[in-house]
């Protein structure tokens, strides 16, 4: 699992929307932090709270410089209609192949869902860098992130 402290593993993969737009991590260091906002899945109550939360702080995460993604197994185009439901002014990025779920230690099952090698619920903040300065992985995935602790973070990275 990746820890503060680590170097962030960089991974490439498709954003929301789109079946061909490649999102690629290392194009978005050095810009300001970064908020990687690992998930479960699209449309399940505690992903929407937590999307929906994010956005609400939007405002305060690019005051601080950051960019924020929501990162989940989901298609493109199921993240896409999430988006769009929720009017989410971030970009999701569908990780449908898992890879970089696994690279990060978070790839968990939720049988009573029906899902399989999904995101655990986890935050993290990358510095320009990409190394990681803050962490924040569910015991539960239906816990939430500390909110206030999350932008505190990202204010101070």
């Amino acid at each position: 699992m990746v820890s503060t402290g680590d170097t962030a593993p960089t991974f490439t993969a498709t954003y929301k929307g789109s079946d061909h737009e490649t999102f690629d991590l290392e194009e978005h260091l050095g810009d300001g932090p970064v908020v990687l906002a690992f998930f479960p899945g699209a449309f399940t109550p505690p992903c929407s709270n937590e999307m929906v939360a994010l956005q609400e702080r939007y405002d305060d995460f690019e005051a601080a410089g950051a960019t924020v993604f929501g990162v989940s197994a989901d298609s493109a185009f199921s993240l896409g209609a999430f988006a769009d439901e929720y009017d989410l002014g971030f970009d999701l990025v569908s990780d449908m192949d898992g890879g970089a779920i696994r690279a990060y230690g978070l790839s968990m099952d939720i049988a009573d869902l029906g899902l399989y090698d999904v995101a655990n619920r986890a935050v993290y903040v990358l510095d320009d860098e990409g190394t990681v300065t803050y962490e924040w992985v569910a015991d539960d995935p239906t816990n939430e992130p500390d909110y206030d602790a999350l932008l505190e973070a990202v204010e101070s990275a």
